[in-house]
């Protein structure tokens, strides 16, 4: 039954469609043909109230079912192109999933009772599509500690920061983003970008940097996001110095005020900020005041329906833009009995301002001294010869554990400083933090490796 209450994804593109498009590295599609054609070959229909697994090898053909699908399915499940195929028969069977939406053969899904329809680019006319329910959106965690969870989310509480930020202030812009759209934080740009009157520039796998970056320029990317590792990487390319977006935003790590200096000096007339939100909390806060943290004037406020406290040090979230459950058998409790996502990222307060210092499943324990990584890099960002660090734990016969950090250095840096950067980092470290939490050994590195989500790999030895 329709239920005019209900506002569908494709309801949300408005009358104005015209020169907005979504593209990736092979296709530019209109938003004029998303409304009138079907990217499921005019089977849409058969996925009404079905719980749909949407298992794309592209994000564009995961955004056209997106479109197609919300106000249709009674379920959508985004599948990340890294998931582990270990993973996929639990999550058919936690989901409900019985349909496949895909171009691509899957493994290890069942025994066949799913209707498998392809995802092509738009060919044919669709016939007769109307909003028939509140679509349930499900996508995944990053799963670094385990197999991922399924979170659920309604498209309003995924759009309410989009909403109250004003999405009409973004008419006309050109959106792009780092992140894969099949994740939360790539999911929030796609949105802004539909919701909001603009386009979208899709990003590509293992593409490299310099050509993501032309393909960013070609399509005039004006808004970008990222999390704060990808912005280091971009700023130790030479194609940022071709590349010149009005709107920079960071989320998903924490931004620490090396970065945000190193992105005003290189986009010195972008607004550049950074933002909180995770898969369960949803959009909590902007920061755009250029500082790392937050006034600690926005604890205990309610602004726009998102109220937030610190307990036990750990930053809790309350608002209609959190996930709805945890999905599945055996599911944990999602929120507290006040209603509060324990968000498991911890901060300190200092002169009235909140900062981050690491997720609680990340300390490092050195002789029951506990370390945050996230802490430990902060400091050693601020070097000016440091574009980007990791700090682990490496096993010691005497404390259990030690430091190490490793450490990768600006293009061009003289392999004969060093030892000379090397002594400079660690009198940094000594000067700003506890002895146990300086590093014990410095390697210098060319790359460190960054998660399908883009956060920095923390495996530790």
């Amino acid at each position: 039954m329709s239920q005019p209450d209900v506002l569908a994804l494709r309801e949300y593109l408005g009358p104005e469609l015209k020169g907005r498009t979504i593209s990736d590295a092979r296709h530019v599609i209109s938003l004029t043909d998303i409304l009138g054609y079907s990217c499921l070959i005019g089977r849409y229909h058969e996925l009404s109230g079905r719980s749909v697994l949407l298992a794309t090898s592209g994000q564009l053909q995961s955004a056209l079912a997106m479109i197609e699908l919300d106000g249709v399915a009674r379920r959508m499940l985004l599948c990340p192109p890294d998931l582990d195929p270990d993973h996929i028969e639990g999550l058919l069977a936690d989901a409900e999933i019985d349909a496949i939406v895909t171009d691509r053969p899957l493994h290890r899904c069942g025994d066949g009772a799913y209707l498998v329809v392809g995802a092509g680019l738009p060919e044919r006319p669709g016939a007769g599509w109307k909003t028939e329910r509140a679509t349930e959106w499900l996508m995944l965690t990053s799963g670094t500690s385990g197999p991922p969870k399924i979170v659920g989310h309604t498209l309003d509480g995924l759009a309410g920061a989009i909403i109250a930020d004003g999405a009409a202030r973004y008419q006309n812009a050109t959106w792009a983003t780092f992140y894969d759209i099949r994740r939360y934080g790539g999911l929030q740009i796609f949105l802004r970008a539909v919701i909001g009157g603009g386009s979208m520039v899709l990003s590509e796998p293992k593409e490299a940097t310099v050509d993501h970056v032309a393909r960013l320029r070609a399509g005039g990317v004006t808004h970008i996001s990222g999390t704060p590792s990808h912005w280091r990487k971009l700023l130790m390319s030479s194609a940022v110095a071709d590349f010149s977006p009005r709107y920079v935003r960071l989320s998903g790590e924490i931004a620490d005020q090396a970065v945000l200096d190193g992105l005003a000096r290189a986009f010195p007339h972008a607004s550049i900020g950074h933002a909180y939100a995770s898969t369960e909390a949803g959009v909590g806060f902007a920061v755009n005041d250029g500082r790392e943290g937050f006034p600690a004037d926005l604890i205990g406020q309610n602004r726009d329906g998102v109220e937030m406290k610190v307990v036990d040090g750990s930053l809790r979230i309350r608002s209609h833009r959190t996930a709805r459950s945890y999905v599945g058998t055996g599911a944990p409790q999602l929120t507290d009995a006040e209603g509060f996502v324990d968000t498991g990222d911890l901060v300190e307060l200092r002169d009235e301002r909140y900062y981050f210092v690491g997720r609680r499943t990340g300390i490092i324990n050195i002789g029951g001294l506990k370390v945050h990584p996230e802490e430990v890099e902060t400091v050693i960002n601020r070097h000016e010869s440091v574009r980007m660090s990791r700090a682990r734990s490496r096993r010691s016969p005497i404390t259990g554990a030690i430091v190490v950090a490793d450490i990768v250095l600006a293009d061009g840096t003289d392999a004969g400083r060093h030892e000379t950067i090397r002594t400079e980092i660690l009198s940094q470290c000594n000067d700003a933090l506890a002895a146990y939490k300086v590093p014990a050994v410095i390697r210098f590195v060319e790359r460190l490796d960054l998660t399908a989500a883009g956060k920095l790999t923390r495996a530790d030895a």
